[in-house]
């Protein structure tokens, strides 16, 4: 069904890449959560009225903000494509977001005016009804919402979408409470217990959590995050694939929108190499970086020292003593002013996160210690970087 529905509305569904194919497929996600949703509704408004059951009609309300969540999505997507203006040079993209964050504040506003009706309904409890066709009804509207959340969750995946996997995780958690719903009924038909209260306080719970879930994931892009390690490692290779690129480090990852990312990068090239040439291989990656990656790429060069043996032999020292103090600390950046009295090593270390400020001037004056312990004449000048790639 996904891929029928894929084929037959997104065009060039292949190119995920291009921002009007990513945009066609939120409006296919938002088309179909506005039409699931809102016949969920109206099928469990009518059985809630007829039950009397305050689990039901949370549960059906709760389908009714995730209809408008559906349709504020549609309009975030849709202004989010709108193009690049001289206000907004890097376009809308972030609106899609925003929209995201609008809907988060729905949903928990939902589930707020849902837990003050089912404490009510804890404290004076109301007779319920049980019919088979209820609990039939319930259990379509959970293998409709399971769809659902495999249908969003599939999208999202393939155009790389945080708005449309929060929305799959919200549609897995209304599995959970439909669900509930489902036994509360049933306790009742069965055994004649009344739970319906409680169960609808946990729904209630289940659909706060589901928005402040939301909302988390949507405020990191604004808010900046770290670099995803895969589009890292993507960036990284590629760029480390043209001649005359040695290594790279100091990439940073600015979004503006799920399909707006722009980039900066220190590439590392021979010193003795022709900086012409040089200069023409960094126009040629920036240039293909957009066209492949779809990167604004800007990359600054970092001459480097090669076939220098001296420099060569401290270099390997420092990478030594620094896989024994800590594994995770890397280096770039060296370079080597040798003296007769005096050699001066000059390099930047990348630190972990989570590493403590004590424990890095530890690290930093044990590696010093130890590189005087090689050469008495080493002084050196340490710049120290912390990681912007998230776990």
């Amino acid at each position: 069904m996904t891929e029928f529905l894929v084929r037959r509305f997104v065009k060039d569904y292949n190119q995920v890449k291009r921002a009007k194919v990513r945009t066609a497929y939120g409006i296919l996600a938002s088309g179909v959560g506005i039409f699931c949703n809102l016949l969920l509704f109206a099928v469990k408004l009518t059985v809630g009225l007829f039950l009397n059951s305050i689990s039901v009609l949370s549960d059906a309300f709760n389908n009714l903000s995730d209809a408008a969540s559906s349709i504020i999505s549609y309009v975030g997507v849709k202004m989010a494509e709108r193009p690049a203006d001289k206000d907004h040079p890097f376009g809308h993209g972030r609106i899609e977001y925003v929209a995201a964050l609008i809907v988060s504040f729905l949903v928990i506003e939902v589930g707020w005016t849902f837990m003050k009706t089912s404490f009510g309904k804890i404290r004076n409890p109301e007779e319920l009804s049980f019919h088979v066709v209820s609990v039939i009804i319930l259990s379509l509207s959970v293998t409709v919402k399971l769809w659902l959340a495999f249908f969003n969750k599939k999208l999202g995946k393939r155009i790389d979408s945080r708005v449309m996997e929060a929305t799959a995780a919200d549609s897995l958690g209304d599995v959970l409470v439909t669900s509930a719903t489902i036994v509360s009924v049933a306790l009742y038909g069965i055994f004649k217990i009344n739970i319906d209260g409680f169960i609808g306080m946990a729904v209630s719970v289940a659909v706060i959590l589901a928005g402040i879930g939301i909302a988390k994931d949507t405020l990191k892009p604004l808010i900046g995050e770290a670099i995803d390690p895969s589009l890292y490692r993507k960036i990284k290779e590629f760029t480390e694939s043209y001649p005359g690129i040695l290594g790279t480090h100091d990439l940073l990852v600015h979004s503006y929108g799920p399909s707006t990312n722009m980039a900066s990068i220190h590439a590392e090239v021979d010193a003795h190499e022709s900086m012409e040439e040089i200069h023409e291989i960094i126009d040629q990656i920036e240039r293909e970086a957009k066209e492949q990656l779809g990167v604004l790429l800007v990359i600054h060069m970092d001459p480097v020292e090669c076939g220098d043996v001296v420099s060569e032999e401290y270099r390997e020292v420092v990478l030594n003593i620094l896989d024994e103090l800590d594994g995770r600390i890397t280096l770039h950046d060296f370079r080597l002013a040798d003296g007769r009295r005096q050699v001066q090593l000059f390099f930047d270390i990348v630190v972990p996160y989570e590493m403590a400020d004590r424990e890095v001037e530890h690290v930093t004056a044990v590696l010093e210690e130890r590189l005087k312990d090689y050469d008495r004449r080493i002084r050196c000048v340490i710049t120290i970087d912390k990681s912007y790639v998230g776990e």
